[in-house]
């Protein structure tokens, strides 16, 4: 493929995706080593300023997230016109592979499914970020069983949008009335989005699915979906009833947040009733793109309504209906007077708990009442920016402009992850697993590490100093210490193999160049370590490596005193032999044998005949 580098750090190894907003690439960062994920934008979006300006400011709140089912976010930038992600690479199947290859997943296995991706949710709205794309494309299932959600790095942050003017950002096929109205979204616009994932997954089809995509959008906004035990009735009861509430028309008919449809599908997991049963009842494919929002009324309804059937008469006791009424009447009044309707001047105070600041306002100003203290606290049920509790309660009656004291959630409270380095991994264990450290122990990976002592804490996953959830599950690395290898035997193999073979086994290589008689040259004669020794990752492996056998040639001797003579040879690496022969020349070498210049090997003999006065008669 075409040699692509973004920010002159990740190369692009493989193109791995098409989006209707963005291709994607699996890529190497050059600087840290490791394979990510790089997500760029298509040309049309990228030109538009006011996208890109919500797209720098996003990016960036969703670069914050930290959750084992989110799709982390490592960065982002701009590469001449070429606007990108970097996210991580996650080695799974999306959800739509998984149901269009298998049909309807056991519906079991898809709430498992579906309450994963209500964690990670309920996370990203701790922080006030909608997603505003949930689909099956954007669930990735991993090997090992968990779900990962992508494509955080486009959803809405605070109160920014990405809209167009008149036009809605999203996949027709899952995205909420409101969404296709281009009306504001909440954090229950992702949960019907997860309804209808939900319901693709266990019955194998979108519930509305139109000619074109304003076709489907308008289906979102006036269409009732089919009900899914109607479609596959295997699906438990329980099941469809949280696919229903997630998917009412009515945001506030909906589940109040992530954690709430969580809790119902973990009930339904476990063979309870869901309580969302309550609220059931009737109530280009899978790209994102932009679409023209629509209205109710935008497009006229094709169907028929269903014929009116005359009633056949009846014969009554006309005084039977004067009764019923009188009674109707009564209870009427009696229910006025107790409601503070009729005889009374108070008023009653509204339901103000799951609203925000501004629409209890609203309410309270309709009641003739106003807004009184605003206290806050952390609270891991309620969505951050809503009411918790109210004083008066709802339903109280209290006179007309009364002030209604309201306590407001600051979602999740944050905990700063401990900085554990290079404490023991038992005692990192115990502390995240006390009540006070406000975490949780998820799991620990074990790495080789020269600098860290084994048994040690390396690092941690959330990063020392991160504020993060509440409860949030802390990932341990640990120390192995240095990694210990066995080296390779390489005794007799010639050098360039013995070379290798060490430096495969992670080890270094001294070479010592040795004569020997009977290993040919080049090979090796011995090595230190021997073979099959455990040493660290890094120790030097030195081998002998002959050079052949040594040839030694004969110095020159005669003529030398017998003193000078025997340490020449000696010198040389030879033994000399004495044979004394009568000579006038006293202690002088006479002859030698071999004769000068003659070939030997170390350690052979040397004969010299030195001269010796003969003795008198």
């Amino acid at each position: 493929m075409e040699d692509l580098v973004f920010g002159r750090r990740y190369r692009a190894t493989e193109k791995i995706g098409t989006g209707g907003m963005a291709d994607v690439y699996k890529s190497v960062d050059e600087v840290l080593g490791r394979t990510v994920a790089v997500k760029v934008l298509h040309a049309r979006y990228a030109a538009d300023p006011n996208f890109v300006a919500r797209f720098r400011q996003e990016a960036q709140a969703a670069a914050n997230l930290s959750h084992p089912n989110i799709v982390n976010i490592y960065d982002w930038g701009r590469d001449g016109e070429t606007y990108y992600i970097v996210m991580e690479y996650v080695n799974g199947r999306d959800l739509k592979s998984l149901v269009t290859e298998r049909g309807p997943l056991d519906p079991l296995k898809a709430a498992e499914y579906a309450a994963q991706v209500c964690a990670a949710l309920g996370v990203a709205h701790g922080y006030d970020i909608i997603h505003r794309d949930i689909k099956p494309h954007n669930i990735v299932l991993t090997p090992d069983g968990a779900i990962k959600v992508m494509d955080f790095g486009i959803a809405r942050a605070g109160n920014t949008t990405m809209t167009q003017t008149g036009s809605v950002l999203g996949t027709a096929q899952y995205i909420s009335p409101e969404q296709a109205q281009g009306r504001t979204l909440t954090p229950s616009s992702d949960l019907y989005s997860l309804g209808v994932t939900l319901y693709e997954m266990v019955t194998g089809r979108v519930p509305f699915d139109g000619d074109t995509p304003v076709a489907t959008a308008l289906m979102q906004v006036n269409d009732e979906a089919t009900p899914p035990r109607q479609i596959r009735g295997s699906i438990p009861p329980g099941l469809e009833a949280v696919i229903l509430r997630a998917m009412r028309k009515d945001p506030g008919q909906r589940y109040t947040s992530a954690a709430e449809m969580r809790d119902d599908l973990k009930r339904v997991i476990g063979g309870e009733p869901a309580i969302g049963g309550a609220y059931g009842g009737v109530a280009d494919i899978g790209q994102t793109s932009v679409l023209p929002a629509v209205d109710r009324t935008s497009t006229p309804r094709t169907e028929s309504p269903p014929p009116v059937r005359a009633i056949p008469e009846r014969r009554t006791n006309p005084w039977m209906w004067v009764a019923i009424g009188a009674l109707i009447i009564a209870l009427g009044i009696g229910g006025a007077y107790a409601i503070g309707l009729i005889g009374n001047s108070g008023v009653v105070v509204p339901t103000l708990t799951g609203l925000t600041e501004e629409q209890a306002i609203a309410e309270l100003s309709a009641a003739g009442l106003v807004i009184g203290e605003l206290g806050t606290e952390n609270n891991d049920a309620v969505e951050i920016g809503l009411i918790i509790r109210q004083d008066p309660t709802a339903g109280s009656k209290v006179e007309k402009g009364t002030a209604v004291n309201v306590v407001i959630s600051l979602g999740i409270a944050q905990v700063e992850v401990p900085d554990f380095t290079t404490m023991a991994e038992g005692e990192a264990i115990d502390i995240l697993r006390s009540a006070d450290s406000g975490l949780d122990y998820d799991k620990t990976i074990r790495e080789n590490n020269a600098d860290v002592p084994k048994g040690e804490v390396i690092r941690t996953e959330p990063a020392a100093g991160a504020q993060v959830p509440k409860g949030t599950r802390v990932i341990l690395y640990v120390s192995e210490g240095v990694a210990q290898v066995k080296v390779p035997n390489v005794v007799g193999k010639p050098q360039a193999d013995a070379t290798a073979d060490i430096k495969a086994a992670g080890l270094a290589v001294k070479v010592n160049e040795v004569f020997h008689a009977s290993v040919i040259k080049g090979s090796v004669v011995s090595q230190k370590p021997d073979a099959d020794v455990l040493v660290e990752a890094g120790s030097t492996v030195t081998i002998d490596v002959s050079k052949g056998p040594e040839v030694i040639l004969v110095p020159d001797v005669r003529g030398k005193t017998e003193a000078e003579a025997k340490t020449a040879i000696e010198a040389a690496g030879l033994v000399a032999k004495v044979v004394y022969v009568d000579s006038p020349d006293d202690g002088i070498v006479i002859n030698q044998f071999p004769i000068p210049g003659a070939s030997a090997s170390r350690g052979d003999t040397v004969e010299i005949e030195v001269g010796k006065l003969p003795e008198e008669p």
